[in-house]
């Protein structure tokens, strides 16, 4: 009862969470406002750490992170910092609706994604992947299962759907995980809403 009251207030006090449980996450479309690039390698590390808002990450047409903001910027921040084979991509100051993001990676990048709130997309993107939400929904493209060495997911409050995994769950402390041949990792948690992992 007291992580419910908990996610609820939740729901109250974080901009932009209210509304954010659609059936599925849209790719977002319409004309761009503000973009950020800078050229990175290829099978590198990307931490994001995002505000709240909806965003989609998806793999890029070349060795390059590119920010691009639409919809109702307002005074949102973009900072993209690279190092080597380690990059760090920041968003803050996001305004309290119709904020819209599209971060593009190259194709093969290790991804840790910390969200405050709001809707993340995800493309097929190879490489680890550690991804945490406080709250709204979350569709991560995972690619061919036989990928992974370690899947780990879990939703406090919400729906589960890793059909890559044979695993579909709703409810309460909702969680799995999987073991298979491959190279990779992936965790994925999230507060309160819907977790969906697809091929």
């Amino acid at each position: 009862m007291k992580l419910l009251l908990k996610s609820a207030l939740w729901l109250l006090l974080v901009p932009g969470a209210a509304g954010l449980f659609p059936a599925r996450l849209q790719a977002q479309t319409g004309q761009a406002s503000q973009t950020t690039e800078k050229q990175f390698l290829f099978g590198g590390r990307i931490e994001m750490q995002l505000e709240g808002g909806d965003y989609e990450v998806r793999p890029a047409a070349d060795n390059r992170i590119r920010v691009t903001l639409r919809g109702n910027v307002g005074n949102a921040k973009v900072a993209v910092n690279t190092n080597g084979t380690h990059a760090d991509v920041t968003i803050k100051d996001t305004p309290h609706n119709d904020f819209h993001a599209t971060i593009e990676v190259p194709a093969t990048s290790d991804l840790r994604i910390r969200l405050t709130g709001g809707n993340l997309l995800t493309g097929a993107i190879k490489g680890n992947k550690d991804i945490e939400s406080q709250g709204g929904n979350a569709e991560i493209t995972t690619g061919d299962p036989k990928d992974y060495a370690r899947v780990d997911a879990s939703v406090h409050v919400g729906n589960l759907d890793a059909s890559p995994f044979e695993q579909s769950k709703g409810g309460f402390f909702r969680s799995f995980k999987w073991s298979g041949p491959g190279k990779y990792t992936l965790h994925a948690s999230l507060l309160a809403g819907n977790l969906e992992l697809k091929r």
